[in-house]
């Protein structure tokens, strides 16, 4: 998995961890620039303007980025969509085209409501999208698949409470990720947003069983690929191990129910 680039705006999305290199941090205090005033917790955001156009298939880059209400995505393919908008993993998508999983989009937009999306806004706004702009009918169904448990150790969890203004957004910075090891620093971060961003590390759904509430600021340091880790004794324990050591959660590997969205229609967007 590709390291995650800083970009000089404002949010730190959640869901910047879904797919590797696809999502990227936005950070703005990182950046020395000033705080983007949030958007009302109870806004209900939808799309002033959006144009959506087939990415240039020279283009490289690609990303999800939100700039106070201005949101733009570059290069992206409905199915990172679908994935970001829901939350979801590839493996609880189904019935879509191929095309979905092979032709890549731009967006630039503008929300309705002042005030920079928070994380569940943000999604609301890009499956709002993908109705509007693509088509999309869908419903859901529970089918049983391998998926992560989040639960507490044995004993209790070992996070601090987050001493940040609850009205700033979660954030998520990748202090370190090389030589086969990861540091991840979350800061006004819940349990359910610590499932989001996970999932850009794991290869299945994380289901929260924790019931912890508030949010929580730590570090969580792991070693993803034993092969290029270090042998002398100085790399951190795997996820598992770290999770437990560092956080006093437990991650399970299990077989569960677990959300599908199953796609009935969805059709290539029309010229804006």
């Amino acid at each position: 998995m590709g390291v995650l680039k800083r970009a000089s705006v404002a949010w730190t999305a959640a869901l910047s961890m879904i797919a590797a290199g696809a999502l990227r941090p936005l950070d703005a205090a990182a950046q020395g620039e000033t705080t983007t005033t949030v958007m009302a917790a109870d806004a209900d955001p939808d799309w002033e303007v959006a144009t959506v156009r087939p990415s240039d298939p020279n283009q490289k880059e690609q990303s999800f980025m939100v700039r106070g209400r201005h949101i733009i995505v570059k290069n992206q393919p409905v199915e990172k969509m679908l994935m970001v908008g829901y939350g979801l993993q590839k493996n609880q998508i189904a019935g879509a085209p191929q095309w979905v999983k092979t032709e890549n989009f731009d967006v630039d937009g503008l929300a309705d409501v002042e005030g920079q999306p928070q994380v569940k806004q943000f999604q609301t706004m890009v499956r709002k999208l993908l109705v509007e702009r693509f088509g999309l009918k869908m419903h859901n169904e529970q089918r049983e698949m391998p998926v992560y448990v989040l639960t507490v150790a044995k004993d209790g969890p070992k996070l601090t409470p987050s001493k940040s203004d609850p009205n700033t957004l979660p954030r998520q910075e990748v202090r370190g990720d090389a030589a086969g090891e990861r540091s991840l620093e979350f800061m006004n971060i819940s349990m359910q947003d610590f499932c989001v961003m996970m999932l850009y590390y794991l290869d299945r759904p994380l289901v929260n069983q924790t019931d912890l509430k508030g949010t929580y600021d730590f570090t969580l340091k792991y070693t993803y690929d034993e092969e290029r880790a270090p042998t002398d004794g100085s790399a951190p324990p795997g996820l598992f191990t770290a999770m437990q050591e560092q956080l006093g959660l437990k991650l399970e590997p299990v077989r569960a129910p677990a959300p599908v969205l199953v796609v009935d229609k969805i059709e290539k967007p029309s010229a804006n």
